[in-house]
């Protein structure tokens, strides 16, 4: 499999230099030539297999000029180590739980899958720096990720008041190989630095950049299982062809569904669940794409006014809004309206929601009438104490933050500053 940038289909790529590289020069995003196509016995088969027949079945196709079968499988084995339940909620709305990794969010996956990818790709003896941009939940799973990796240098920027103090710990208690910076502005200013960093080539060279951002085709590509995962056990539960809501910021998430859906995985249609910050919403209403500064909110994994991933999802549709449409549809859920689901849910159903996961049901239930759904609670609610207990006054987790003494470090959103970081990294 070969890999182009979203803007450019002149030049391609292996998958080893797609994921060195992050972001293609062009400042587009790399995607397969196309999509292979599942077996026609797979969905027969599906609810036999094992994660590892899964993952290697699926993520062959696009790895198999860099990586060996056996490579891939020891690979999918020791990112999948928790894990990846589906629970019924209700009569017809079932989640998906993506939280039972070691940072308590979905994107331990790729993460883990992309760490162990640049172990085996990066030359003996050649050190790289990943830069990652976080609005919450990539932190943390990239720093625990690539902890005390050799020869891999970790830098996080993440808006200064703009995540949890739960996610700020896990990212910045850790200290050795992982560097996480407080950027005074928000999450687009973050991506936005980074973007700029890797349109640098003399800074991309020098400092051997490298990203982890669901712009990394290592963190998108073993997202796909998350729904293979769901379908298979909806399948051993009797339910066909299910409804799917996601919780969606960056979008790298539903990419990675819709990628799944168009290589044959049986899904009815995808529910895009957004918060306050609606840029998709209105992308999909009005076929106008106006990105906008970000809003803060209870779900700040989603406070991103500005989504990369939009621009794999116009490519995997041919930019062809209603074609989109056919497979997507999308809401924006209020705090308030995410408030009241946490409340509701947990009193009708015994089950707490985080505020992402409440943002992904309500969205589930406006867009669904007698159809079977599945919506994916992307992180723990410990790591939202304080939203939660808004909402459900007696909220009383049972884990508990390791406390790590750290001390913040703030840097102004500009280059200069993070290159002077990147200089002492």
């Amino acid at each position: 499999m070969r890999y182009h940038s979203t803007r450019n289909k002149s030049t391609t790529v292996s998958f080893r230099e797609a994921v060195l590289q992050g972001l293609a020069s062009d400042g587009g995003l790399f995607v397969p030539e196309h999509l292979p196509t599942l077996a026609s016995d797979f969905m027969q088969r599906l609810p036999q297999l094992s994660i590892e027949e899964i993952g290697v079945e699926v993520l062959w196709p696009f790895v198999e000029s860099d990586l060996s079968e056996e490579e891939l499988r020891k690979m999918v084995a020791e990112t999948f180590t928790f894990i990846i339940p589906v629970k019924r909620v209700n009569h017809n709305c079932y989640v998906l739980e993506l939280f039972h990794g070691p940072t308590q969010a979905f994107k331990d996956v790729g993460a883990r899958f992309m760490s162990r990818c640049l172990r085996r790709f990066v030359e003996p003896h050649k050190k790289i720096t990943v830069l990652v941009a976080t609005s919450g939940d990539t932190g943390g799973a990239v720093a625990h990720g690539f902890y005390g990796v050799e020869n891999i240098d970790v830098v996080i920027l993440y808006p200064n008041g703009g995540v949890s103090p739960y996610q700020e710990q896990q990212m910045a208690g850790l200290g050795k190989n992982i560097t996480a910076l407080a950027v005074n502005g928000t999450f687009d200013d973050c991506q936005a630095l980074v973007k700029q960093a890797f349109t640098d080539i003399q800074l991309k060279n020098e400092f051997g950049l490298c990203s982890a951002n669901s712009i990394n085709l290592a963190r998108l590509l073993p997202q796909m299982l998350y729904y293979f995962l769901g379908v298979q056990q909806l399948l051993n539960m009797n339910v066909i062809n299910p409804v799917v809501s996601v919780p969606s910021g960056n979008l790298g998430n539903i990419t990675a569904g819709v990628m799944a859906k168009q290589m044959g995985l049986q899904i009815d249609y995808f529910v895009v669940a957004c918060n306050a910050n609606d840029t998709f919403f209105k992308f999909l209403k009005t076929g106008i794409y106006q990105p906008k500064p970000s809003l803060k909110t209870l779900s700040n994994a989603m406070d991103v006014g500005s989504p990369s991933n939009i621009e794999r999802l116009q490519h995997f549709f041919e930019n062809n809004i209603t074609t989109m449409t056919q497979t997507i549809t999308a809401c924006s859920i209020s705090d308030t309206e995410t408030l009241e689901t946490i409340a509701t849910t947990y009193q009708e159903d015994n089950y707490i929601l985080d505020p992402h996961g409440a943002v992904a049901l309500h969205g589930l239930k406006r867009n669904i009438s007698k159809q079977q759904g599945l919506f994916l609670e992307t992180a723990h609610p410990v790591k939202f104490q304080e939203s939660i207990q808004q909402a459900l006054v007696d909220f009383n987790p049972q884990q508990h933050i390791q406390a790590r003494p750290f001390e913040r470090k703030i840097i102004e959103n500009d280059m200069d500053s993070l290159k002077q970081i990147l200089d002492f990294s």
